[in-house]
């Protein structure tokens, strides 16, 4: 597949919102543009589910800027999508044929179960959750899946959201009215009831969407969260009454300061959160689960799919893949990196027969993904490779990765010596045991220790024995071709080595006929 550049304009009942993206020929997803506008559609809406002119109006206004700036990008492919407040609208067709004439773009209707599938399908294909209910409210409508295994098994959609909520229940009065917020949690749990699959399902609840994302960035501040990023961001059942006891507690004014939180959703953000928690009380879930990718993304990585034979995302190598495109983006060389990683794995495997580690198939993994991408941030600037390493892999949303296993691979592959491991890991200490800590900056020693044995780039060393002795242990390394440079930096490097073993070692070098 050449490299595309397509746009995506999200028609939503809360806002509109144009994304475009270049897709490169190794399925890297690069948002070149990501511009939106609080529209409200909804609230044109009258009661016999007419949209006003003024809406159309609106929506025309939209259009046509969106669609100046995708002729700026060059967009090859323009995929206009409308979701709720255009498929409830009675007079869909006069708008539908009123933005062609008008614009020039032909608007797709998503039919209910099309919004569901895409924002679950994005979920499925960029996290790590086998089993979840997902939910993306929107301004007019809140979408429902039970996925298991990553597939399908349930879907529904509510024909509210956070606008038609605050409509419903908080007009002529203020967006944090005790009464208007106890009646709409009322009305919210009594239509979640309805889908008796959702009962004590016990599964994660992953939430997508605007306000989700602001109720997860207002959380990582109240509690200082050392991480960039909100993708995979975890939240507890209690950490949701917190939320939404502070947008209780706070006017209009004070929100719309409120750090993290998008000013186009202080009135509509409590409605969001009481869904969240009445859904995750209904599900008894054991965890809150925001994801950066939804429907916009599901609709891009199904049509890549599509195009590639389901190859360029799939659900089962989600990390791999994500680490990978990551090593691409920064030049990280192929032969080299997987010539380390067989070393790695190797001197893993020795170490563990000889009870210095107990193997572990996640740390193994973990491993290989740290010596993938060790000092990929030479890339941008040789001196400071360990630093531009440890921060590009800790903040990149790694699609398929915990935020933990972020800082992990982070911590592996930017590994230099202990002084900087410890300034890196301190913010995130909490979060590990000591013994964990001291494991993770031994393995990040073992990956550079590895990359020493391939100094030259011309694939050395063949194979490796680790031998224990009289004295202590005696690594035999077997190889073709003159090892000089190879020799130089073993030795260097070998410290490493001995603070996992803590006995004296020998390196013995073993030419092969």
């Amino acid at each position: 597949m050449d490299s595309e550049i397509i746009g995506l304009i999200d028609i939503g009942s809360n806002t509109i919102r144009l994304v475009i993206f270049e897709i490169n020929k190794d399925y890297r997803l690069f948002e070149l543009q990501n511009i939106k506008t609080p529209a409200r559609l909804s609230q044109y809406l009258n009661d016999k589910k007419e949209m006003s002119q003024d809406g159309i109006d609106v929506l025309i206004e939209v259009l046509k800027n969106f669609y100046d700036v995708t002729k700026l990008y060059q967009v090859a492919r323009l995929m206009p999508m409308a979701t709720a407040a255009i498929r409830q609208a009675k007079n869909q067709q006069d708008i539908l044929k009123q933005v062609q004439e008008k614009v020039g773009i032909h608007i797709e209707i998503l039919p209910e179960e099309k919004e569901a599938f895409y924002g679950s399908y994005a979920v499925a294909h960029t996290t790590q959750t086998e089993n979840s209910v997902t939910v993306d409210i929107g301004g007019g409508s809140t979408e429902i899946t039970y996925f298991k295994n990553k597939k399908i098994i349930k879907y529904h959609s509510f024909p509210f959201g956070v606008v038609s909520l605050k409509q419903m229940f908080f007009k002529d009065k203020e967006h944090n009215h005790e009464k208007a917020i106890e009646k709409m949690t009322q009305f919210v749990k009594e239509q979640l009831k309805t889908l008796k699959w959702l009962k004590k399902l016990r599964v994660p609840v992953t939430a997508i969407g605007g306000s989700a994302r602001s109720i997860a960035n207002v959380h990582q501040r109240t509690v200082d969260y050392p991480l960039g990023g909100v993708h995979g961001y975890r939240m507890s059942g209690n950490d949701l009454d917190d939320t939404l006891s502070l947008f209780k507690s706070l006017s209009i004014s004070e929100l719309e300061n409120l750090d993290g939180l998008s000013q186009d959703r202080t009135d509509i953000i409590i409605p969001a959160n009481v869904v969240f928690k009445s859904l995750f009380e209904e599900v008894k879930a054991p965890v809150f689960i925001f994801s950066n990718k939804g429907l916009r993304e599901g609709i891009i990585i199904e049509y890549v799919n599509s195009k590639t034979n389901q190859d360029a995302f799939t659900i089962n190598n989600i990390g791999t893949q994500s680490v990978y495109r990551l090593g691409l983006a920064y030049h990280t060389q192929n032969s080299v990196a997987d010539y380390r990683g067989n070393l790695v794995s190797e001197l893993y495997e020795e170490l563990c027969d000889h009870q210095f580690f107990e193997k572990d198939g996640k740390i193994a993994r973990l491993l290989q993904y740290g010596s993938y991408l060790y000092y990929m941030g030479e890339y941008i600037e040789n001196g400071a490779g360990s630093q531009h390493t440890f921060y590009i892999i800790s903040n990149s949303e790694l699609n398929g990765l915990t935020h933990k296993e972020r800082v992990i691979i982070g911590l592996l592959a930017s590994y230099k010596n202990k002084s900087l491991f410890n300034q890196y890991i301190e913010p995130f200490h909490h979060w590990f045991t000591i013994s964990y800590i001291d494991q993770i900056r031994y393995l990040g020693g073992l990956i550079k220790f590895a990359n020493a044995l391939n100094d030259s780039h011309m694939n050395v060393i063949r194979k490796m024995e680790l031998k224990k002795n009289n004295d202590g242990y005696e690594l035999l390394l077997y190889h073709k071709d003159p090892v000089i440079a190879e020799k130089y930096r073993a030795m260097r490097q070998k410290k490493h080595l001995n603070r996992v073993i803590q006995k004296d070692l020998t390196l013995t070098f073993i030419e092969l006929p």
